[in-house]
C-alpha cells in the first residue's frame, strides 16, 4: 500500500476472467453474479474458498466463465469492500 495515496496494488483479471456483482446467494456453493460482458452466470465458489471467504450478496469478485458452458462461472477472487471502491474510482467496474 501506498503510504501517500492509499492505493493498493489489487490482483487485476487475467485473460479469460472478468469482474461480476455477486447478485444473489442460491445456497451451498452457489451464486449468481452479474458479470461486466452483461451476462447473468451461475458462480460456484470452489472448495478452497468455501469456509475461508464469505461472499454475500454485492461483492465484487473475479470469475472465470467455463469454456463449455458460457451460463456458469468460477470465482477465483472476492474484492473487500475498499478495494472494490477503489476500483470504483480507478474506472475499472461501474
Amino acid at each position: 500500500m501506498s503510504e501517500e495515496t492509499g492505493r493498493r496494488n489489487l490482483r487485476m483479471p487475467d485473460d479469460d476472467e472478468l469482474f461480476a456483482v455477486v447478485t444473489e446467494h442460491n445456497g451451498g456453493n452457489h451464486v449468481r453474479v452479474r458479470c461486466e460482458d452483461g451476462e447473468n452466470r451461475m458462480g460456484r465458489i470452489p472448495g478452497r474458498m468455501k469456509y475461508r471467504t464469505w461472499i454475500n450478496e454485492g461483492d465484487v469478485v473475479l470469475v472465470e466463465p467455463w469454456d463449455w458452458q458460457d451460463e456458469k462461472a468460477n470465482i477465483e477472487w472476492r474484492y473487500s469492500g475498499k478495494d472494490a471502491d477503489q476500483l470504483r474510482r480507478e474506472g475499472h467496474i461501474d
